[in-house]
């Protein structure tokens, strides 16, 4: 194994020779922290429709992820160790603008060409974070390890500051997200706007009516989970899915299965030093929810910051709970007066709240914070569409913090070490969350998890422009569940490589 990645290495480390950068010295296309892409270039305007396919631009990236999950205890049924390999990489092509008008095309590629890499088709619904690297439908139906997707594909109009997209796409928002830390990003079929046309308010908005998930082929609903023939891998399955939104439980109260996400997000600075952000996200006749933040930026001196901040998000039912009931498990999608009520308040709605503050130091190449959520003691917070609710404040790697009657406080520290040329094109981050879930909600076996404590580890390498490698730790550090069990501790290893040309 370690001579296969040795090589693999060396492969990616020899490409970057190529021409992958701009005039500038920058890749066409850099990769943020959390993997969004950000294109340095762009093809330029032309009015020969001959210039709209010769003067347009391609976008590649190769890439390769592999991981490690280590339980433990692996020994019952619920759990077993699990690892996952990753190889393939993405081809985007950009058309000239003409009039403002132009065309974007990703495919995606995905491979575990590797047997002694990956897990056994027996083994595939046990693997947790390398599942993104595969298909399992496919796995599972016809043995094939690759995944091949026309993940985007949309017509594009600017005018002045607005731009209008049609077709497949990515989309960044508190809880839509390309979630780009895999090997095919997460994107949507629909309509999306942007403008910044508002002096110092950047306004967009969005009408989904299909996704694709990272380890899906194929778009689907937005939200239905399962599918007539009882398929879940065909339909929304993210990891945070509310299983009682079912394609069954749908049809039993007479609602459609085919559901649109709608999403209105503002970020406005028109106060000095002040951030803020609005944002409605909303499935007609099931749930939609509000949710505005705060940032305020206190500059100390020329290198110093202190940022407090908080966000409050609402969540409404709008018909959802009824038919799925308030957990994310589905367990109460059936619940009668006189049944347990697995710990929640009321079992049948979807009405809740989550709180978040957090206080943020800058200081040159070190950024420290601390940071506190709880969700009320109603129902679980839907999202499952790779934007996390508790991002950016109490989320650790792999973690699912939204449950009802969750409370979680964290601290973070990062470092740039090539700021001052200290390790050139390193930086660190350490994350540490104590998690406590509400034991209550333990009742079924879909329940929440025990109460933990996370430690979380990033450590990224830009070894040239192009090219740049990332190592993922999370040791999770959890307490038994009330029944005894300990199904909920575990220590997860990624390895990540990405050249951009």
């Amino acid at each position: 194994m370690h001579l296969l990645l040795s090589g693999i290495l060396i492969f990616f480390l020899s490409l970057s020779a190529f021409g992958a950068t701009t005039t500038e010295g920058k890749p066409k296309r850099e990769l943020k922290n959390n993997m969004v892409e950000v294109y340095n270039i762009l093809p330029p305007s032309t009015d020969s429709f001959t210039e709209v396919f010769t003067e347009g631009m391609l976008y590649g990236r190769l890439r390769m992820n592999s991981f490690v999950w280590d339980w433990s205890k692996d020994n019952n049924s619920e759990n077993k160790d699990n690892y996952a390999f990753g190889l393939g990489g993405s081809l985007v092509y950009k058309t000239a603008p003409t009039s403002g008008l132009s065309a974007t095309a990703g495919v995606y590629y995905s491979d575990s060409p590797f047997a002694a890499l990956r897990a056994n088709a027996e083994d595939i619904s046990y693997v947790k974070a390398g599942k993104d690297t595969f298909s399992r439908n496919s796995v599972i139906n016809d043995n094939d390890y690759s995944m091949l997707s026309l993940a985007q594909v949309y017509l594009q109009y600017q005018a002045k500051k607005t731009t209008l997209k049609a077709g497949r796409q990515d989309f960044e928002s508190l809880l839509i997200s390309s979630n780009d830390t895999k090997m095919i990003p997460n994107t949507f079929e629909g309509f999306s706007a942007q403008s910044s046309l508002i002096p110092n308010t950047i306004l967009k908005g969005a009408y989904f009516y299909a996704q694709k998930l990272r380890d899906h082929t194929a778009f689907h609903d937005v939200i239905t989970y399962n599918t007539a023939s009882g398929n879940s891998m065909e339909n929304q399955d993210d990891s945070a899915v509310h299983k009682g939104l079912s394609y069954a439980n749908f049809t039993a109260a007479g609602e459609t299965t085919d559901h649109a996400l709608v999403v209105v997000d503002l970020k406005n600075k028109s106060f000095k030093d002040v951030q803020i952000d609005f944002s409605y996200h909303g499935i007609p006749h099931v749930l939609s929810s509000l949710t505005a933040e705060v940032n305020y930026i206190i500059q100390v001196t020329n290198e110093i910051s202190i940022t407090p901040g908080v966000r409050y998000m609402r969540q409404m039912d709008n018909g959802g709970g009824a038919i799925g009931g308030a957990s994310l498990d589905g367990n109460l999608a059936s619940w009668q007066s006189g049944l347990s009520s697995n710990g929640y308040t009321n079992p049948k709605s979807l009405d809740s709240s989550l709180a978040m503050a957090r206080l943020l130091l800058k200081k040159g190449p070190f950024v420290t914070q601390i940071a506190y959520s709880q969700v009320a003691d109603e129902a679980d917070i839907v999202a499952p569409w790779r934007g996390f609710p508790t991002g950016g404040y109490t989320r650790a790697i792999t973690q699912y913090n939204w449950n009802a009657n969750t409370k979680t406080a964290a601290a973070e520290v990062f470092y740039d070490f090539s700021k001052y040329d200290i390790i050139p094109g390193f930086s660190a981050l350490i994350r540490y969350a104590i998690q406590d879930f509400d034991e209550n909600k333990q009742l079924t076996s879909g329940g929440v998890q025990a109460d933990s404590n996370v430690l979380h580890l990033d450590f990224r390498q830009h070894i040239s422009a192009a090219l740049n490698a990332k190592v993922r730790v999370g040791l999770m550090d959890a307490e038994n569940r009330l029944d005894g069990r300990d199904i909920d501790s575990y220590n997860e290893y990624r390895f990540e490589l990405n050249y951009l040309f």
